[in-house]
Order: C-alpha cells, then structure tokens, then sequence
C-alpha cells in the first residue's frame, strides 16, 4: 500500500513539472497594483480625498480627544487613588479600572454626545449643512462641557497668556486655551478626590504600625496587617459606590 502511494505521488509530481502552468491554473496567485496618478473626478474627487485623509487622521487622534475632552481623565485618576490607598498592588487589574472609566464617561458624556448627534451629526448626514458648520456645531457642546467644569482662574492663565480678550460667551471661547485649562482643572479635582480617599486608609496604617511599634514587632511590614482591615472596611461601607457616586455628583452640577 505504502509502495502505491509513493508512486502515485511521484506521478503528480511529474505532472507539475512537465504542466506547471496547468497545475497552478486552478489556484492563481493574487496581485497587488497601485496606481498613483491625477483623480478621475477633478477637483471634486480631490476633494473627498483630502476628506478621507481628515477623517483618517481624526481617528488616529481619537484616544487623545478621548482623555482631553472627556470627563476621562478625572474619573481614571481617581480609580487609580483608589486602587493605591488600598495598597492591593495590581487589583483591580488595569484593564478593568480603564474598562470602567470608559463606562463611566459615555455614561457622564452621554447628553452632550447626544446633542452633537441631533445637532451636527444627523443635518449633516442628510445633506443640510456643510463640513465646516457641522464642526462648528459639534464643537459647542464640547465647550459647554469643558467650560462648566474649567475654573476661570484656569482659563485666564492660558487667555492672557495669548494675550486675547475675556470671551462674552462659551461660544466664543479659543479651543487652544480651553483644552489646557480644562486638562488642569480635571487635574486638581482629581488629586482632590484622591486625597480623601487617602485619608481614612492613612489613619488605619498609622494605627496598625503604632500597635506593632508598641508590640516591638519592628520587622514585619505593616502592610501585611493593615491590608485586609482596609480591605474589610472598603467591602463595609461599600466602597466602589461611593466613589462612583462622587465621580458623578462631581460632574453634577458643575464644579
């Protein structure tokens, strides 16, 4: 049998070799072509060409818009206070604390997600604004949302720095002074959350290395003792609630 085999392959294997445009017929190899040349619409096509390259090239920038313009940035620091004041080193594991934050910001973004959907997104969908006006639009909701969680100190720090004038509305504020002042503030709102949520964990580690002080147990860690009593009382008071209660009364009503 073995012997029948051997010489059946053999035979094919002639046959590749005396037709090998027959053999591969059946299978062709795929080919690549890239043409690089002037566009078959004009002007026209250009256009929805550097239009593509736009859209492209926003996504690409979509993780930055993501944290800078979002409630994002807070909401992760403050998980990651949280995780830190527990001392439970990588738990929860970074992708379940980023995973939540996401949650939690398309559940804080959800009504100005919603308004540039109605108002920019949709008109121009369906043809009855232009490209320009649907940024205008799409870019309002966003600032009322940066602005009502901005401090004003902030803003006036980059606006005078430009050297422009004290806007009269939201409408009218710079997205290139707006978006750095909104990044600080996120940042002090966030380190401030963190720092109460350091404080009781703090008073049970001084409590647990006085007692092994006093005991003269100088050589064991008090993290190994103080660990599972923070631990116990984040599970009582429950925890995640409250801190996911204060990252969004934070946001309402706006600082």
């Amino acid at each position: 049998m073995s012997r029948r085999i051997g010489w059946a392959l053999a035979f094919v294997a002639l046959l590749m070799l005396w037709h090998p445009q027959q053999a591969f017929a059946a299978d062709p190899i795929p080919g690549i072509d890239i043409n690089i040349g002037t566009s078959e619409g004009g002007p026209a096509g250009t256009a929805n060409t550097v239009t593509l390259i736009l859209i492209l090239t926003v996504l690409s920038l979509a993780p930055s818009i993501l944290v800078m313009m979002t409630s994002f940035t807070r909401i992760v620091i403050v998980l990651g206070f949280v995780r830190t004041a527990l001392s439970t080193q990588q738990m929860p594991p970074n992708q379940v604390l980023i995973g939540l934050a996401l949650f939690l910001t398309l559940f804080v973004m959800s009504p100005t997600i919603s308004e540039i959907n109605q108002t920019a997104v949709q008109p121009y969908l369906k043809g009855e604004i232009q490209q320009t006006e649907a940024l205008a639009k799409a870019a309002l909701p966003l600032k009322k949302f940066m602005a009502a969680q901005t401090r004003e100190k902030d803003l006036m720090l980059f606006l005078n720095y430009a050297g422009a004038e004290k806007p009269k509305g939201v409408e009218d504020l710079p997205l290139s002074a707006l978006l750095p002042a909104f990044a600080i503030s996120e940042l002090k709102s966030a380190f401030q959350m963190g720092f109460m949520i350091f404080i009781p964990f703090l008073v049970i580690d001084m409590i647990v290395a006085s007692v092994l002080m006093s005991m003269g147990m100088m050589m064991l860690p008090p993290i190994m003792i103080s660990l599972p009593f923070k631990i116990l009382l984040f599970v009582l008071v429950d925890g995640w609630y409250l801190v996911v209660k204060s990252l969004l009364l934070s946001f309402h009503p706006p600082i």
